[in-house]
């Protein structure tokens, strides 16, 4: 079956030999009681599904408040700082990401560069040299304020801000939190920084169509009305319970019954390497949403064809545990055309004319039955071009369709337990009070492990 949009298309076709239509038939009135459930006002996860209409109850007053904000920055700062960790910084870089230049930025774009996504110290040193003979302007995002990478990094960023602009700096910090609680938030009411919010009922890995993803990709010159123009296209063509109906639906059934038959690995590849981040932002979307209770299907990605010629062979005949989902871009908005040579020395004389779009297209058609034939179910996805319309659809198909995934896996796609296990140990072993307990247990255990 092959659904099919002006901006956007899947085909599922090469799954017909490993999915029947009986066997999707089974989940039609479950999938139906779910998305009742996810759009009634009574859902038991009510305050986690704010994401679901962002896109078509805009706040005309936060949209405007946060261009008035951009485009002071933009024409006052050489840089801004986006300090962040997973949903706080993977969704805005993902869209920056993909509709930047590969080699430099815009001429007189303001530059975005992210922070407090890992605990490098050589990172941070690295990015104030770098930043200190330009102008700066900070963007901390984080709903609690004590995730501990963002927030180390924002203490050291504070310090730097504060002896280099003095009373200057509460002008140039910029917060994104909780409106109500929270350490950032606090801090706002206290020292006097702007802010904006994050929506108490959208989680971090949903939040890229909030301020959270919005705000910096503003500043970085996106046209953010359009990347929500693309995002309330998908809400309204989403809205059908019927998975038939419902493209994000029928990828979220598929996901779940090739699961069911030992298909657990999920690769999700491109041939534009500008849609890295993308993936990167995907993964932690459905691995955080999807991994729990010993259940979910774990999420790669790879950038063909560049991975063909590294993981290619696992994936045409490795273990049959794997399935591809390729999201192709239809048309390219620059290219490049091969031209004839007249010694004809590298005997590619028969490429005349062609253009590495076309040429990649075909590696893609050649890889997809390749892998079909190897056993590899594939999932085929098309958006027509790379601009902030079809990424805003594209973004949103994938959040409704991992909440569905999520819940056909009778796991909540809202929470994420296992990351606080870590966070946990981490604080415990860092001796902040109260985890005094833990702490003894750990270092137990660790000298057991090292000694």
């Amino acid at each position: 079956m092959t659904v099919t949009k002006k901006a956007f298309s899947l085909n599922f076709s090469l799954l017909s030999k490993f999915i029947n239509e009986e066997d999707k038939n089974k989940y039609t009135n479950i999938i139906s009681l779910i998305h009742e459930g996810m759009h009634s006002q009574t859902s038991k996860d009510r305050d986690a599904l704010g994401w679901l209409e962002l896109a078509i109850k805009q706040d005309k007053n936060e949209i405007d408040q946060i261009l008035t904000v951009a485009n002071e920055i933009r024409t006052k700062s050489a840089v801004l700082i986006v300090i962040g960790i997973g949903g706080s910084y993977l969704g805005a870089k993902a869209v920056q990401d993909a509709l930047s230049p590969y080699f430099s930025k815009k001429s007189g774009e303001t530059e975005v560069i992210y922070a407090g996504q890992n605990m490098s110290g050589a990172y941070i040193n690295q990015l104030l040299q770098y930043v200190n003979d330009r102008e700066v302007y900070v963007n901390v995002i984080s709903k609690s304020g004590t995730t501990l990478e963002p927030a180390i990094s924002f203490r050291v960023i504070k310090s730097y801000m504060e002896e280099r602009y003095g009373n200057e700096m509460k002008n140039r910090i910029i917060l994104t939190t909780d409106l109500e609680n929270g350490l950032l938030r606090k801090l706002a009411q206290e020292e006097g920084y702007r802010s904006f919010e994050v929506p108490a009922d959208v989680g971090g890995r949903f939040s890229v169509l909030t301020p959270v993803g919005l705000f910096p990709l503003a500043v970085g010159g996106i046209d953010i009305q359009a990347l929500l123009d693309g995002a309330k296209q998908a809400t309204n063509d989403l809205m059908f319970s019927n998975y038939k109906e419902n493209e994000a639906y029928e990828y979220a059934l598929s996901r779940y019954l090739l699961e069911k038959q030992g298909y657990i690995i999920e690769i999700m590849a491109s041939f534009e390497p500008s849609l890295r981040n993308v993936f990167e932002w995907w993964k932690q979307l459905f691995g955080e949403s999807e991994g729990k209770d010993e259940k979910g299907i774990f999420p790669v990605s790879v950038t063909y064809t560049t991975d063909l010629h590294s993981i290619g062979q696992y994936i045409q005949a490795g273990k049959r545990q794997i399935f591809e989902t390729i999201l192709h871009v239809r048309n390219q908005q620059e290219d490049c055309t091969i031209q004839v040579v007249d010694n004809n020395f590298d005997q590619l004389n028969f490429l005349e004319d062609k253009t590495f779009h076309d040429i990649n297209t075909i590696a893609k058609n050649s890889s997809i039955l390749a892998h079909y034939d190897g056993g590899v179910p594939v999932i085929q996805v098309e958006i027509d071009k790379l601009d902030e319309y079809h990424l805003g659809y594209l973004l949103y198909f994938f959040e409704k369709a991992c909440a569905m995934s999520a819940y056909l896996s009778e796991v909540n796609p809202f929470d994420q337990p296992g990351v606080e296990s870590y966070k946990n140990n981490i604080f415990a072993l860092l001796n902040k009070p109260g985890y005094e307990s833990l702490k003894d247990e750990l270092e137990e255990r660790l000298t057991e492990i090292f000694d």
